[in-house]
């Protein structure tokens, strides 16, 4: 009896600590277990034991392997059951890369055939996985749901790159949505729809017929997709709703070992201009898998552009596309022509790595070529580009990138520029590019050669153009002659493209060698230096400083918003002296004193063109030279620039003033204003007024001139001294004295006039006096005309009248009534005398002898006066 109990009680023993050691070494033994089951080569791996809490199992880790590739990773997964099986995975790692581990051909138990024998073996399970990882394909990662019975299994997965949700009932798939981001910056790819899986699930449909809705980028409407199968042949096609033509037409067959696409056409309306073409695909032994296949075919591409057809023909294969090693030759061969354009391309090469990182690598030949014209006037001779050696992967381009540009433009001249530099994983603000460029060339305008070069790189979010030298041999307009102008940088251009911090900045120099002009002046040479900073390109932010010898600093300051140009420039206080460069040797021109300065804000932008307003101040300003001084000028000139016409006082009106302009006549207290706009219309006239000038003892001035003129501006003579004029003339024949008014009306656009009915008279007395000797030459050679003299050798004039009319050929006519009183040995006679001219005035200012002139006509048209009144010895009047 004890060892019938002693049995028992070692039974109770064993049926209780038996599952309790299981439990505790299911790391040990499960894993052989399942590998009974496991495909050949296969096994799973467990780190820690399971545990129980809550009705739930906790494994902590499960790992299967293929070989010694990790396939798939599972951390901290939960399986309880309180209605239904529910599974809760927090990590799941899968590696496609493994999957070509996992051998093929494989004997084991017979797994279920058809897709109806699979549904029966699904429990009713929830299955939740909050991430999946995907190696490597890591942006489709997300979060995976699936809800599981014999008759209905639904999927829902969400990511940041694919979103899916779909149902099977049966043999009917439904497609409720699919979600693609598959390039960064496009719009995501959408579809939906409806399949029907085959019964066998080693076997494709015998027929079927698939629809959906797909949005691209390009189009705002949804494209009708649809893929239609009979047997082994088939048809896809893409198109817009309503299109006469499909974007994608693509007829196939399929095969044991072959599946093949025969006559595929191709529609792309949406790059700027239509593309179209064939296509032609071969997939030998498609049935042993992404590994096995071999991979060849054909497409070409037709463009139809201004510039004519082009046709360029892609070659594919044969190779193979691998999940580890991929080996597909391509070869792209032909022309491409967009408006103006033309594009050659003779690129062979490879694709290799695996499909979900692949290379394309150009081999030796590989070289893009292109010519035409880009604008009407500027034709490219050749662009070359050689991308032999250069390998484009995801991460970016990698090797040797050149390029020759050789061009021309029809009014500026020719031009050549290299570019050579060296990619290293290069994107757009990611990896690294380094470069350096050089060219020259002819600027016909000017009658110069030019030439540039430098260096910079790009890495990552930083551009930095690190040299800059550009410049011109010579630059010659007109009478303008500029040497040897360059521009250089002071300080690396640096452009930090990051969005957080964004920075430009950067500083030039400008230097120009003397300038001359065809007149005699001449410009130091001078040097313009100033510096950008800011946030890129289109906002910055610059200042610097203009000088020219002595001339200067002008200093500037504005910005640049991408659109205008904005500034101010000031020039402070200087002596005019500096300017003594500019002014021609044979003027024979010194300046002596006075100061100058200005200030001025602009702008420009497209549409608007440039505006400027400001103003310039000359004082105390003073100009000698050999037969004249000018002295104490005063001048301030406010102004405004746009659309190409000045506005003159805008404050105030622009104002001249002079204290004393010594020559022959001394001329003082000088003063004019002017105000209004050049070129002027009716609508927006030019007023000259306030012109004063005291001269000859009087003055001389004009109210107002308003151009365009309507009528005549009236010069004004007030007290002029005949005896000043005489004393400045200096004519040796005779003398006056006395004062003069008048009043001349000015044209200076009417079709015949310059002077029109100007008129000379004297307010108070007037003596004349004829030289003696030149009055006695007179008796000598002519005694008819001495007589005459004689009474004019001294004449004092009560009254005259002088008509003064001036053509714009400048053809003078003056008509004169003079009365006066002679007087001739102690005798007094009355004289009235009429008097008629005609002489051009333009040559008259190149002579101004005027005793000459008034002897000779004295000789010629004098005549005696009537002899009674010499006979009486009493006073008479005679006209003549």
């Amino acid at each position: 009896m004890k060892g019938k109990f002693k049995a028992i009680i070692a039974l109770a023993l064993i049926l209780i600590l038996f599952p309790l050691a299981l439990l505790m070494t299911i790391a040990h033994w499960l894993p052989t277990l399942a590998g009974i089951w496991l495909p050949q080569g296969t096994r799973i791996a467990m780190e820690s034991s399971p545990r129980f809490t809550r009705g739930a199992v906790i494994v902590p880790d499960l790992r299967y392997l293929a070989g010694d590739c990790e396939l798939a990773n599972i951390t901290d997964a939960t399986l309880s059951h309180p209605k239904r099986w529910r599974i809760h995975v927090d990590t799941l790692n899968l590696n496609v890369d493994c999957l070509s581990k996992i051998p093929l051909n494989q004997s084991g138990p017979a797994a279920p055939r058809t897709l109806a024998e699979w549904q029966s073996l699904l429990p009713e399970s929830l299955l939740t996985i909050d991430r999946v990882n995907i190696t490597p394909f890591q942006q489709f990662s997300g979060a995976l749901r699936l809800a599981l019975t014999p008759q209905q299994q639904t999927l829902h997965f969400e990511g940041p790159s694919l979103s899916v949700d779909a149902q099977l009932n049966g043999q009917m798939l439904e497609l409720q949505k699919l979600k693609v981001q598959a390039l960064v910056g496009m719009d995501p790819l959408e579809m939906a729809g409806t399949i029907t899986l085959p019964p066998l699930t080693d076997k494709l449909p015998e027929q079927g017929h698939f629809a959906t809705k797909l949005r691209i980028p390009q189009e705002p409407e949804l494209l009708d997709v649809e893929l239609d199968w009979d047997q082994e042949q088939g048809t896809f096609t893409m198109a817009k709703p309503d299109a006469p033509e499909a974007l994608v037409s693509l007829p196939w067959t399929l095969s044991d070992n072959i599946f093949e696409v025969n006559g595929g056409q191709w529609f792309w309306p949406y790059a700027g201009f239509p593309m179209r073409g064939g296509l032609a695909l071969r997939v030998d032994d498609w049935k042993l898998g992404i590994e096995k296949a071999v991979i060849s075919g054909r497409m070409n591409v037709i463009t139809q552009g201004s510039a004519g057809k082009a046709n360029a023909v892609l070659n594919i294969g044969p190779g193979k596309l691998s999940l580890l090693n991929s080996a597909l030759p391509v070869q792209l061969t032909g022309e491409a022509k967009q408006d103006g354009m033309v594009f050659y391309a003779v690129l062979p090469g490879e694709i290799s790595g695996p499909i979900a990182d692949p290379q394309l690598l150009f081999r030796p030949g590989a070289l893009l070529r292109s010519r035409g014209r880009i604008i009407d006037s500027l034709d490219i001779d050749e662009i070359r580009w050689p991308l032999a050696g250069v390998s484009v992967t995801q991460r970016g381009v990698d090797g040797r990138l050149q390029a020759i540009v050789r061009a021309h433009e029809n009014q500026m001249g020719n031009f050549v520029l290299h570019l050579d530099g060296n990619a290293d994983n290069f994107l757009p603000d990611a990896g690294l590019w380094r470069w350096k460029y050089w060219g020259k060339g002819e600027f016909t305008p000017m009658q110069a050669k030019w030439d540039v070069r430098g260096q910079g790189e790009w890495r990552d979010s930083a551009i930095e153009l690190s040299s800059l030298s550009t410049g011109f041999d010579k630059l010659e307009y007109g009478s303008m002659l500029v040497t040897e102008p360059r521009l250089k940088l002071e300080k690396p251009l640096h452009w930090q493209r990051a969005q957080s911090a964004p920075t430009f900045d950067g500083a030039f120099t400008l230097n120009a060698g003397k300038t001359t002009f065809s007149g005699g002046s001449t410009l130091p040479p001078s040097t313009l230096s100033f510096s950008v900073t800011g946030e890129d390109p289109a906002s910055f932010q610059y200042q610097g400083d203009l000088h020219a010898g002595d001339i200067g600093p002008v200093r500037v300051n504005g910005r640049w918003d991408g659109e205008r140009l904005r500034g101010n420039a000031w020039w402070p206080q200087q002596v005019l002296t500096v300017f003594q460069p500019l002014i021609p040797a044979d003027w024979k021109m010194t300046l002596k004193d006075g100061s100058l300065y200005a200030q001025v804000a602009f702008s420009a932008a497209a549409g608007q063109g440039f505006e400027a307003g400001g103003h310039g101040v000359v004082k105390s300003g003073s100009v000698w030279m050999p037969d004249n001084q000018i002295n104490g000028v005063d001048f301030v000139l406010p102004f405004r620039f746009g659309n190409s016409t000045w506005q003159l006082g805008t404050d105030g009106p622009v104002t001249l003033r002079i204290a004393e302009v010594k020559n022959q006549v001394t001329s003082s207290n000088i003063t004019a204003d002017l105000e209004g706009w050049y070129p002027w219309s009716d609508r927006q006239p030019l007023t000259l007024s306030n012109v004063n000038v005291d001269i000859l003892g009087g003055k001389m001035r004009v109210q107002q001139l308003r151009l365009p003129q309507r009528d005549a501006a009236l010069l004004r003579l007030e007290n002029i001294s005949s005896s000043e004029l005489i004393t400045a003339v200096n004519p040796k024949q005779f003398t006056m004295s006395g004062r003069v008014n008048g009043a001349l009306p000015l044209w200076l656009n009417h079709p015949q006039w310059i002077i029109k009915d100007g008129w000379l008279s004297n307010p108070g007395p007037l003596t004349l006096r004829l030289d003696k000797d030149m009055a006695d030459a007179i008796v000598e050679n002519n005694i008819a005309a001495g007589v005459a003299v004689n009474w004019l050798r001294y004449m004092e004039i009560s009254h005259s009248w002088t008509t003064i009319n001036l053509d714009n050929l400048g053809m003078l006519t003056l008509r004169a009534n003079v009365q006066g009183t002679s007087q001739v040995e102690g005798k007094r006679n009355a004289v009235r005398l009429n008097y008629s001219h005609q002489e051009n005035l333009f040559t008259l200012w190149r002579s101004l002898r005027f005793g000459d002139n008034l002897q000779t006509w004295l000789e010629q048209h004098t005549e005696l006066p009537d002899v009674r009144c010499q006979t009486r010895g009493k006073a008479c009047e005679e006209t003549q």
